[in-house]
């Protein structure tokens, strides 16, 4: 039996830079045996993060332009399961290793390609894709966020590498569902364009809804509203902009003057809880409170305090009365209480803390390393695990050049085995019971579905959610799943509950390890159930040991202030702002729960033995800041680009205004001598770096974008004009109506539903950051009505028709929560 998931798997990581280096990484911290291969001179990226990124992994230099060295990287493809390269489109098959090369060595090979954009895109396929190049493409920079856009600061740039942390994130759980698939479809060449993975990751950013009802407005938006209408300037001071928080999505200050964090506006049980915490019962009895899912034309009041946002007329005196409380306590005071009471809620904090923070270093989120290099490093943990698996801790330092036992490995026999000749989703037959909900926990089940898998969605009959967060985030978060609502508490309710688990191969949960065990899903009870069964789960700080704050509750905002975001996206302690963008932390945590996945698919076959796999939203907080998520007795500042009016970092990697409106230029490796092959720049080049950006900003603004990015044509430096995510999404439209769309030719695709059984369209992403090159990707269908499949899933379990009725009418069961769709 191997004792690590992914002990049998021998990856070969030609990876520069991040996204490939993630990838390796990931797996390396899964058991897998990766071998770095090193470019003469060594990798790529020449900062610490790229020991932090080696870490477990063994090195050997190959010059791939020699035929001695080409020649002992095709006998180790043929004696290993995995290739990784993030290398621009065309490289490998120029060195005789493009997939068809790497079939032909080993026909069961899994290769991964990470470009910048898709490879057959003809506009955009051969650009130098610089992380900030595909960010400003994509939109990433533009309109970041409400925040930023009433404050009228646009654009706004962000050192977080978001597009190779999706990316990294699609790659290892593609490459592992390859892996499991491949005694029926043989090797795979996998691509997974950066700029696609990143405008999946921002779909909630993008997603558009035909007459969005005004009620899921927050009062960020209605301002902006306001404001558009009366011709009014967005121009609000980071003070006046506080005011328009919803009492329950907000920083307060506490006793020491540090921020503390609250997000706890549409779990029904949630904004009682934070009132009672503070000592503010008496508020919390006299705000109306009533079901969310009635139209507003049945509200009773002016709101509910289980819906959000807090109506106009109290969410001054909420807001108030919460200020005040928070200052009679400091925030670990607050941290410890809200924990308990099971209410949402962080301390701010800066990175460099939560690397020293007595939870993430308990709990695994951070390990220590002892590092040839830099001495004791800490550096971000797992961003997906098993549980019980004994090396999540162990972590072995990045390699010294040339340590690999290469001829050991050349001694061994080539990979042999089935070859299957399929064409299926790589998950094809496997059945999803997805008990999560919000965003985090149904990406999972929404991702397995392109791929194949059977998804049913439990829900209780009663729901404990909003409809902004069920409904709204739903369209996409739910999309291909079937669904059925249940009562838990009653017997029959339980009793469908069971044979959906007997009938299922995985389970996929968002909660704490109290609320796992409660559902009777821990690994002892799973085995008892079904040896073979895996669970999913999903939570917001845990890690692979426990920790102080294991069971503490969470939502994505909550992460990022946790592990320092909300602080370096603001600027400082008196500045925290959420990270402009719906569901950052959350998508990413339900693709590292794919990639956990992943592993313990791997691990079945191996073992016959299913269990726990794990990812959480702090883990996946660690990874949007991978490049920066370290520490040691030395380390250079932590002085990364932050705050509001942050551009880039330093002159050759920056936006500038052009004379026709925003661009990025990046030329982080020529520098200089890029300057000098442009005639207009070239006198530039002698002059000191802390007065470039000023001199290339009066220079830039001279001609337009276009002018640039041609004058850069042909090197590894370029411009891009800044995008906007609608802009993309808009550009990328396909039909529902017009038939299957096409995923893998642009680097961007989006459908609108325009037969949305909502009665409404909606523009979605399409599942196209995965492409693979022989098996299936489906488009999962539009999120069913909540309860739609009731009926026919319990039939399907074998419950007769009257039994169905009685359990309809008994409560046990349900068809729908409200009569609309979408309640307006």
């Amino acid at each position: 039996m191997t004792t690590r998931p992914l002990q049998h798997i021998r990856v070969l990581d030609f990876g520069q830079y991040l996204a490939g280096p993630f990838v390796g990484m990931m797996l390396a911290d899964l058991g897998a045996e990766v071998i770095r291969i090193d470019p003469p001179g060594g990798p790529c990226l020449k900062e610490p993060a790229a020991d932090m990124l080696s870490r477990g992994k063994t090195a050997v230099t190959l010059d791939l332009k020699a035929r001695e060295d080409l020649t002992i990287a095709r006998d180790l493809i043929a004696r290993s399961d995995v290739v990784i390269e993030n290398f621009r489109p065309g490289v490998m098959e120029r060195l005789g290793l493009g997939p068809k090369n790497l079939f032909a060595i080993n026909p069961r090979i899994v290769s991964l390609s990470l470009p910048g954009f898709a490879s057959a895109d003809p506009v955009l396929g051969n650009l130098p894709a610089w992380e900030a190049i595909i960010a400003a493409r994509t939109g990433q920079f533009t309109d970041m966020g409400l925040n930023r856009r009433l404050m009228g600061i646009n654009p706004s740039f962000t050192p977080l590498t978001l597009a190779s942390a999706y990316g990294a994130a699609f790659g290892a759980m593609a490459v592992q569902f390859a892996l499991h698939a491949r005694d029926d479809n043989g090797g795979e060449h996998i691509e997974v364009p950066l700029a696609s993975a990143l405008l999946e990751g921002l779909i909630y950013n993008c997603e558009q809804i035909e007459d969005y009802p005004q009620r899921y407005k927050s009062p960020r938006e209605v301002e902006l509203d306001r404001r558009a209408i009366e011709g009014l300037p967005t121009d609000l001071s980071f003070a006046e902009l506080e005011e328009f928080l919803d009492p329950f999505y907000r920083t307060y200050t506490c006793a020491d003057g540090r921020g503390f964090y609250v997000v706890a506006g549409s779990v029904k049980t949630h904004p009682r809880r934070v009132l009672e915490t503070l000592g503010l019962t008496d508020l919390a009895d006299d705000l109306p409170d009533f079901d969310a899912y009635l139209d507003r034309t049945d509200w009773p009041d002016d709101w509910a305090l289980r819906n959000y946002p807090v109506g106009d007329r109290d969410r001054d005196r909420v807001s108030t009365a919460m200020k005040a409380a928070f200052l009679t306590r400091p925030p670990h005071e607050w941290e410890e209480l809200f924990g308990a009471a099971k209410a949402p809620a962080t301390a701010q904090r800066f990175s460099q803390e939560w690397l020293a923070d007595p939870h993430a270093l308990a709990s695994g989120l951070i390990v220590e390393v002892e590092d040839p290099r830099h001495g004791k490093m800490r550096q971000l943990g797992n961003v997906a695990w098993l549980a019980g698996d004994p090396g999540a801790l162990d972590k072995r330092s990045g390699p010294e050049p040339d340590n690999t036992p290469i001829a050991d490995i050349l001694a061994e026999p080539k990979r042999s085995g089935v070859v299957g000749t399929a064409t299926n989703g790589w998950l094809c037959g496997l059945k999803v019971l997805d008990l999560t909900n919000v965003i985090a926990g149904p990406t999972i089940g929404s991702t397995l579905a392109r791929f194949g898998a059977r998804v049913t969605s439990v829900q209780p009959v009663e729901p404990s959610v909003d409809p902004w967060n069920t409904v709204v985030f739903g369209l996409h978060a739910h999309r291909g799943k079937d669904s059925i609502l249940l009562n838990l508490r009653s017997e029959d309710g339980q009793d469908a509950f069971r044979r959906l688990i007997a009938d299922s191969d995985v389970i996929t949960m968002n909660g704490t390890d109290e609320q796992r065990d409660a559902l009777g899903l821990g690994e002892a009870q799973l085995a008892a159930i079904n040896p073979r069964l895996i669970l999913v789960q999903i939570d917001a700080f845990g890690g692979p040991a426990r920790g102080p704050k294991s069971d503490h509750l969470g939502y994505d905002d909550l992460a990022q202030a946790a592990t320092g975001v909300m602080v370096r996206f603001g600027g400082g302690m008196q500045t925290p702002e959420e990270h402009a963008h719906f569901g950052t932390i959350d998508v990413l945590t339900g693709y590292c729960a794919c990639v956990a996945l992943g592993a313990a698919l791997l691990r079945l076959q191996e073992t016959g033995k299913g269990g726990v796999a794990r990812a959480s939203l702090a883990a996946a907080g660690n990874l949007i800041q991978g490049q920066l998520m370290y520490d040691f007795e030395g380390r250079a500042p932590f002085d990364e680009p932050s705050g509001r009016e942050a551009l880039g970092w330093g002159p050759f990697y920056h936006c500038y205004r052009a004379s026709d409106g925003w661009m990025f230029f990046a030329a982080p490796t020529e520098r200089q001598s890029a300057l000098l092959a442009v005639a207009e720049l070239a006198d530039l080049a002698e002059i000191s770096e802390t007065e470039l950006t000023a001199a290339l900003t009066e220079r830039f603004a001279a001609r337009p974008a276009s002018y640039w990015a041609r004058a850069f044509e042909g090197t590894s430096s370029t411009v891009m004009p800044l995008g906007s995510l609608h802009q993309t999404r808009d550009a990328a439209l396909q039909l529902e109506s017009a038939g299957d769309a096409d995923l893998n030719r642009a680097t961007f695709s989006t459908i609108r539903h325009d037969l949305h059984p909502m009665g409404r369209w909606c523009d979605l992403v399409a599942p196209n950051a995965v492409r693979p090159s022989r098996a299936k990707i489906t488009i999962p269908g539009p999120m069913p009505k909540y309860g739609a499949d009731t009926r026919r899933i319990l039939l399907n379990l074998g419950f007769p028709e009257d039994q169905i009725e009685t359990m309809i009418e008994s409560g046990a069961v349900s068809e729908s929560w409200s009569e609309k769709y979408l309640p307006e």
